[in-house]
């Protein structure tokens, strides 16, 4: 049985320009300037740079919504004065740009030069190779991924070969081949792992018995070696504990990933903009906005113009009609973006300021002890804003600092209680188990059970599981990977 009712439901959407402030607010500042120069192309009546020219001195004080064409009323929905209503100077001409151009960085840079795989290439053409094995070796070059290793099977290598090149090898031929190929530089390249890799650099080394010991440490003991199992080092090869150690640092001056030594490869290098900069200025903390955020923008006075054309024409026909409705989407729009980006960096400084505030202690002495426990909502309830803003303000903008560049979601972090009932933060303890693993005597490296207890005896409580998470976190390996000869 079908039945229809009548319901009454509240609910609450966000326009269409609601969603795109907090896209804008969620861009940082490169990303930003390109969403401004997109906006500029599309919009023809949104124009960059100041208004250099005169507010219009007509004084048009009659309504105009709608008009007669040949007798017939067309609800015209634009009140023209709205658009050319000189009563009031336009905000954007009250505003000022007081930022140094000084400090702007105009230019964009741009990574150019030869390719890492080219770079091989070259070398390569100064072999003389028959034309099998100069196929061959211009295949394995372009299997060398950007670390410097080529991490595929030979018989893999085989058969792609065979399929896309035509070419029908043997597995011996491309081992023959890859030796040549592993003879350029830099040393170490085309490897297949990591243990291959550092042979290839320890055979260019000059000879010497503590390159001869590492040779063989990592020909025959490499497990043990990961694993700084250096009593079995000493016992498997019969050497003192001061022969272990030469041989040991002359691994550690080897390169795991010859890849990254080449400077000239032709990746992109991602510069960090800072969107906010603080200062100390006389012991008081000065936050900036970063001028690249506060473009100069106005609206095109050409439509301004085209909109004065369309008021004193007494003759108002379709086609002119349908034209101004255009000329108002496109007003509409221009004067929606110079809000939105006045209110974008509003939202951004008033954020950033209470953050600031917030961590005054951390920016005036640039101690990461002294960070505060900080999460999103206390923030967005004293700026009185919602959490999802000041995520998107903290996910993705950096502030410069004395202290270097920092993400600003990098401030915030949970709280828990020391042994005085006090509420620290979780970057607190994290910054001090770190500074204790640092001083640490490294022949006889902390467990997780030892530094949980000494952090208990500094005031924090905190389980051994919660010091391995945070040790984690740190990047920081366990006791014995840290321990040293």
């Amino acid at each position: 049985m079908l039945k229809q009712q009548l319901n009454f439901k509240l609910s609450q959407k966000l326009s269409p320009q609601q969603i795109q402030l907090m896209k804008l607010i969620q861009l940082p500042t490169q990303a930003f300037e390109q969403r401004i120069s997109q906006e500029l192309e599309e919009n023809p009546a949104l124009e960059g740079g100041k208004d250099e020219g005169d507010t219009v001195d007509d004084d048009f004080g009659n309504e105009f919504d709608e008009y007669d064409d040949g007798g017939e009323i067309i609800e015209a929905d634009i009140n023209v004065d709205d658009y050319l209503s000189d009563d009031e100077i336009p905000s954007y001409k009250l505003s000022a740009n007081n930022y140094s151009s000084d400090d702007e960085e105009k230019q964009t840079p741009y990574a150019s030069g030869t390719s890492f795989n080219q770079y091989l290439l070259q070398q390569l053409n100064t072999y003389r190779l028959d034309e099998e094995a100069a196929e061959i070796a211009q295949f394995l070059v372009g299997s060398v991924d950007e670390s410097g290793y080529i991490r595929r099977d030979i018989q893999d290598i085989v058969d792609d070969l065979a399929f896309t090149q035509n070419v029908y090898t043997s597995e011996e031929k491309i081992e023959e081949v890859l030796k040549i190929v592993q003879e350029l530089d830099p040393a170490g390249v085309a490897a297949r792992d990591l243990q291959e890799c550092l042979l290839i650099q320890l055979k260019r080394k000059q000879d010497s018995p503590p390159v001869a010991l590492a040779t063989r440490i990592i020909a025959e003991a490499f497990d043990h070696f990961t694993k700084k199992h250096y009593k079995k080092l000493i016992s498997k090869f019969d050497i003192s504990e001061d022969e272990l150690r030469e041989g040991i640092q002359e691994i550690e001056g080897l390169n795991p990933k010859p890849g990254g030594t080449y400077s000239g490869n032709n990746r992109m290098i991602e510069h960090v903009v800072p969107d906010f900069a603080i200062k100390i200025v006389d012991g008081e903390l000065e936050l900036t906005l970063n001028g690249r955020n506060a473009p100069e923008l106005h609206v095109s006075r050409e439509y301004t113009n085209m909109l004065k054309g369309y008021k004193d024409s007494k003759q108002k026909s379709k086609s002119q009609k349908d034209a101004v409705m255009f000329i108002k989407q496109k007003l509409d729009a221009a004067k929606w973006f110079i809000d939105a980006i006045k209110q974008r960096q509003q939202t951004l400084f008033i954020t950033m300021n209470s953050i600031m505030h917030h961590q005054k202690e951390y920016f005036l002495s640039g101690d990461e002890r002294k960070l505060k426990p900080m999460i999103l909502k206390d923030i967005a309830d004293k700026i009185d804003m919602d959490v999802s803003t000041v995520s998107r303000v903290a996910n993705s903008k950096y502030v410069d600092t004395p202290y270097g560049t920092k993400l600003i979601k990098d401030f915030f972090s949970e709280s828990m209680k020391n042994v005085q009932g006090e509420d620290v933060s979780t970057r607190e303890i994290k910054k001090i188990l770190e500074i204790t693993i640092s001083e640490e005597d490294k022949k006889k490296p902390l467990t997780d059970d030892k530094l949980a207890k000494i952090l208990k005896e500094k005031g924090y409580p905190i389980a051994r599981r919660t010091v391995a998470k945070y040790r984690e976190q740190l990047d920081l390996p366990v006791a014995r990977l840290r321990k040293e000869i």
